[in-house]
């Protein structure tokens, strides 16, 4: 009979506790944490903390107690049983741990995924910029291209306009992404070295492609390479002896793309590769090599007494 005289008292005591834990759980997590915590202001935390804890105890040894006097003269309760309630009191100390860690791990996974965003905001940026910074530069050579044929050949700077306007069409509307066909790429320095031979009597280029890396769709940055063929079409023109050349090749091997280019070199011409060679345009691609490769690419720039040649390798 005593048992069940005291399974109406328990009930609303247990309902009494848990609704104070609630309230000390969201008043933390949601409430003390944000505005104190998070803002470097401890000790008033710990404060606030402290009398959150206090304050909960207090409510529900009213609230026993109340509910005590209302029903001890109706139920037989042990008193005994009634302070044993209060070692769940107990229960706040893992309570504030554990609100404490879960607002901590989340604002650790926001921290995280918004300095990964700026990370990726500021990596675009400058991979933009660096990439702005090249294709004027190629623009200007190819208009300075455009002047000299018109003086020695109208005709033919007619033709070299039209492959500049195709130049243009390939970087305003199929190089505006982050990504674009090797196929693309290829074309487009092919154009750019026919140009130089018709504006240049004794240049010979050639570029030598695998079939299979036509055939796949192979996507890269774009002007990769432009740098590399800008900087062998600028000291190819040192060469003094015989045709100058330029030649080309890619090659695919274990999921890696080879691209090298040789360019012939006046041998009076000492060059370091790390100084002279290394104009705007190296140094800009260079740099977004480390950006987007990071450790994943290797760039070997050796010079010859009559030849330079670049070896870049990238995984596709």
């Amino acid at each position: 009979m005593k048992t069940e005289l005291s399974d109406p008292y328990k009930t609303y005591l247990h309902l009494s506790v848990w609704i104070v834990f609630v309230c000390m759980f969201y008043i933390n997590m949601y409430l003390l944490i944000p505005r104190f915590f998070f803002k470097g202001r401890y000790e008033i935390y710990i404060i606030l903390l402290i009398l959150l804890v206090i304050g909960s105890l207090l409510i529900v040894m009213y609230v026993s107690n109340y509910m005590h006097v209302i029903t001890a003269a109706n139920l037989k309760v042990d008193k005994r049983q009634n302070m044993n309630f209060f070692n769940g009191i107990l229960v706040s100390i893992p309570i504030i741990l554990t609100t404490t860690t879960l607002k901590l791990f989340n604002r650790w996974i926001k921290d995280n995924k918004r300095i990964s965003e700026l990370k990726n905001l500021a990596l675009t940026t400058e991979l933009t910029s660096l990439r702005n910074q090249i294709q004027p530069h190629f623009l200007f050579n190819m208009l300075n291209n455009v002047k000299a044929l018109i003086r020695k050949d109208p005709e033919m700077a007619t033709e070299v306009i039209i492959k500049l306007s195709d130049f243009l069409r390939y970087q305003l509307y199929e190089n505006d992404n982050d990504k674009t066909l090797l196929t693309g790429e290829i074309n487009f320095i092919t154009n750019f070295l026919k140009l130089e031979e018709i504006r240049r009597d004794h240049l010979k280029t050639t570029i030598q492609c695998e079939p299979e890396l036509v055939k796949k769709n192979i996507f890269l940055p774009p002007h990769i390479f432009t740098a590399f063929i800008e900087n062998a079409i600028k000291y190819s023109l040192s060469a003094t002896e015989g045709t100058s050349f330029i030649h080309i090749s890619f090659m695919a091997s274990d999921g890696q793309l080879h691209f090298e280019c040789r360019n012939s070199k006046d041998p009076k011409l000492a060059l370091n590769p790390n100084k002279k060679y290394s104009g705007l345009g190296l140094t800009n691609t260079k740099r977004r090599l480390e950006l987007l490769y990071q450790d994943d690419y290797q760039l070997n720039i050796t010079v010859q007494e009559t030849e330079y040649s670049v070896k870049l390798t990238i995984p596709i």
